[in-house]
């Protein structure tokens, strides 16, 4: 498996680890078109903002949060991997947003 190193030496996986938490999201939801996956880069690590519709934002959280907290548990054990840590924030998209 060949990898990509961005300016700082570590693996530069952020395009799929959006598309791994999209393609999640998709599968979870009513209104798929409506999901949005944003990186933000920091210095150590890199947030996902999970974008949903209003109406989809239960489904991502699910019970008791059981749902959201089975995405970050995917999420770190591909961080562990890729030695980068990421972060999932889930915001429910608003009336500016184009899909809200």
């Amino acid at each position: 498996m060949t990898e990509t190193l961005d300016q700082t030496g570590t693996v530069a996986a952020s395009p799929d680890m959006q598309t791994l938490m999209t393609e999640i999201a998709k599968a979870l939801v009513d209104t798929p078109e409506a999901v949005q996956v944003e990186a933000i880069k920091e210095t150590e690590s890199t947030i996902l903002r999970l974008r949903v519709a209003p109406s989809d934002i239960g489904k991502v959280i699910g019970k008791q949060g059981r749902t959201a907290r089975s995405l970050r548990t995917i999420l770190s054990a591909a961080s562990m991997k890729l030695r980068h840590r990421f972060a999932l924030d889930i915001v429910e998209a608003g009336p500016g947003d184009p899909n809200g």
